[in-house]
């Protein structure tokens, strides 16, 4: 694009004024006693740590034609199996999802999912603790599997 100078100076004077429109959505806001207070800020990389999260799927429909994981046994296997791995603390999801089984077939299920977060620094001693939910179930419930996806993340508390 070709721009003269009176037509550089207006392009640059528009986003000027975006800038200051941008600027002023963001300035303190006025309360009622004449005090200002600035929008929360959102976290900068330098205040958070590095992490990893892990994603453990759990389906509840048996291969083997039994009964489902009823939500009742699956939280009692997260009291029983998980929270004393990770006693800090953890997310559960009930979600739907899909897989294809061994056989072909595209199944659909209620699954639960379960977030784990802990520091990059505890990834190797956290892995163990992991794999062992996966086959705790897998082996109590007749399941194929349990989905596992782990995934960088910067956290801070």
């Amino acid at each position: 694009m070709n721009l003269t100078k009176p037509r550089l100076r207006l392009v640059a004077l528009t986003l000027a004024a975006a800038l200051a429109g941008a600027a002023a959505a963001t300035a303190p806001a006025a309360l009622a006693d004449g005090e200002t207070t600035a929008p929360a800020a959102p976290p900068q990389a330098a205040d958070l740590d590095p992490y990893v999260q892990t994603h453990l799927m759990f389906g509840t429909v048996r291969p083997d034609g039994g009964p489902d994981v009823t939500d009742r046994q699956f939280r009692a296997f997260v009291d029983r199996v998980v929270t004393p791995r990770f006693p800090a603390g953890l997310t559960v999801d009930e979600v739907r999802g899909q897989y294809r089984d061994r056989h072909g077939t595209i199944e659909r299920e209620r699954s639960y999912e379960v977030y784990l977060l802990y520091p990059l620094t505890e990834a190797g001693e956290q892995d163990g603790r992991i794999e062992e939910i996966r086959e705790a179930y897998t082996r109590r419930f007749a399941q194929e599997s349990v989905a596992r996806v782990d995934e960088p993340a910067r956290a801070g508390f």
